[in-house]
């Protein structure tokens, strides 16, 4: 069997903030919590509130689990690692850019490039993690149908040197 991504975990500074954030920002819902007294003693996070989280109807395929305790993130100039979310629109992406910027919580503004890349922009969630929202990469809402510039799931795109 190949193995099969099925969750990224985050340790976050603050968990109640990063809970409201993914709630608020990217739809997602608590599925799952384990509370202090039922986490294992040798557990590295052992009497600590564990909390998964996923979108409506993704439970079994990706989750977030956050777990307390991190320390907040401030990424290097330039430093372009994130978690990405699809949205059904440009629009769609251009309110998650006011909404964040009224919050101080833009770090990328939208911006439109070639396929596969699309057009995004970047939020920081409250522990500095950055969130990718974007329209028209090839994979949720907004991707291309097929063409010569999308290749088939499981090859690559060809590039001319």
């Amino acid at each position: 069997m190949r193995p099969t991504l099925t969750h990224i975990a985050l340790h976050v500074a603050d968990l109640e903030s990063c809970i409201e954030f993914y709630r608020s920002y990217c739809g997602m819902q608590i599925i799952h919590e384990r509370s202090p007294e039922k986490s294992s003693a040798d557990s590295p996070d052992a009497g600590k509130r564990i909390v998964w989280m996923a979108e409506a109807g993704r439970e079994r395929e990706l989750i977030f689990v956050l777990m307390p305790g991190g320390r907040p993130q401030t990424p290097a100039p330039r430093d372009y690692g994130h978690i990405g979310f699809a949205l059904e629109s440009r629009a769609a992406v251009d309110r998650i850019a006011e909404r964040a910027r009224r919050e101080g919580r833009l770090s990328w503004e939208p911006v439109d490039e070639d396929y596969p890349v699309g057009y995004y922009c970047g939020v920081s969630d409250p522990n500095g993690t950055v969130i990718e929202f974007s329209y028209g990469q090839p994979l949720g809402p907004g991707a291309p149908t097929e063409s010569a510039e999308s290749p088939a799931p499981g090859e690559q795109a060809r590039h001319d040197a």
